[in-house]
């Protein structure tokens, strides 16, 4: 089906990640992924998808050592340990309201996602249930995945045909892969956009790990924000949103790009690794 192009993995949820050449990966996702997050006394997870309020995130950069120690480096340049409590302190400098950096997850922890404008970017059922707050954000609440900081799937993954697609659809884009924070960015030797809507209840031999493909990957505003040295972009998101829109478990057509993975086997992935389409297991 094509070969692993790039690895990403985020230490702090909705931080800046790292590239990576080879990974491992357990019955969790890839290892060191969304490790840690930044929550607020409400109990909200922070997370760049409520962008006035957590979208300075994406100004930090995470990553993880070969020893497994994690560090964030701030905007200013400032790197400190995951376990400096000075760390606390600037990044609450940085969002104007005290925060912490936790691996626990709170036992009933909010995730927050701002409302687009836009037809399909939550469901309309959300969508109408909607509350604006202390931001003036009209905002959805719902949880992380249980026990751990991902918003659902396990390990995030785009092809290089579903980024070509959107090239052509709005060519004054940046379809950076980066943009939508994958894991996993499969290069599938050209052909047709969106492949992965046809891998949906199939698995993913990637390197000597196993995936099952669960889902597609609804899409919020994230992508259109700056990521480093990424500009925003108002129109990646409403260019997804006209051209693919598709079914999402009972939610609606949602906009989506890339897919959802569990994990079935455990094993290391490479930069390079063929992959291969199986029949659900």
């Amino acid at each position: 089906m094509g070969t692993v192009a790039a690895l990403y993995r985020y230490p702090v949820k909705s931080m800046l990640g790292e590239v990576v050449i080879a990974v491992a990966v357990t019955e969790r996702g890839f290892d060191g992924d969304r490790m840690y997050a930044v929550l607020d006394g409400t109990g909200a997870v922070g997370s760049a998808k409520h962008p006035r309020k957590w979208g300075a995130l994406l100004h930090c950069r995470s990553s993880m050592d070969e020893c497994g120690a994690v560090r964030v480096v701030l905007p200013d340049g400032t790197a400190l340990p995951v376990e400096d409590p000075d760390l606390d302190v600037q990044l609450s400098r940085l969002l104007g309201r005290p925060v912490s950096l936790s691996a626990v997850v709170p036992e009933h922890s909010r995730l927050e996602r701002a409302v687009p404008e836009y037809e399909g970017g939550v469901p309309e059922a959300a969508r109408q249930s909607a509350s604006v707050d202390a931001t003036g954000e009209s905002i959805t609440t719902g949880s992380v995945a249980a026990g751990t900081f991902f918003d659902f799937g396990q390990v995030h993954l785009v092809t290089s045909a579903s980024l070509a697609r959107m090239r052509t659809v709005y060519p004054g884009g940046d379809f950076d892969a980066r943009r939508f924070r994958p894991n996993l960015v499969v290069d599938t030797d050209g052909g047709p956009g969106f492949p992965e809507d046809a891998w949906l209840g199939s698995c993913l031999r990637v390197g000597e790990a196993l995936f099952r493909v669960v889902v597609p990957t609804p899409r919020c505003v994230i992508p259109n924000l700056g990521h480093g040295e990424l500009p925003p972009d108002p129109g990646i998101m409403r260019a997804v949103a006209r051209d693919h829109r598709v079914p999402v478990f009972d939610l609606g057509r949602l906009s989506c790009l890339g897919v959802y993975l569990d994990v079935l086997e455990a094993g290391t992935v490479g930069v390079g690794d063929p992959i291969t389409l199986l029949a659900a297991a």
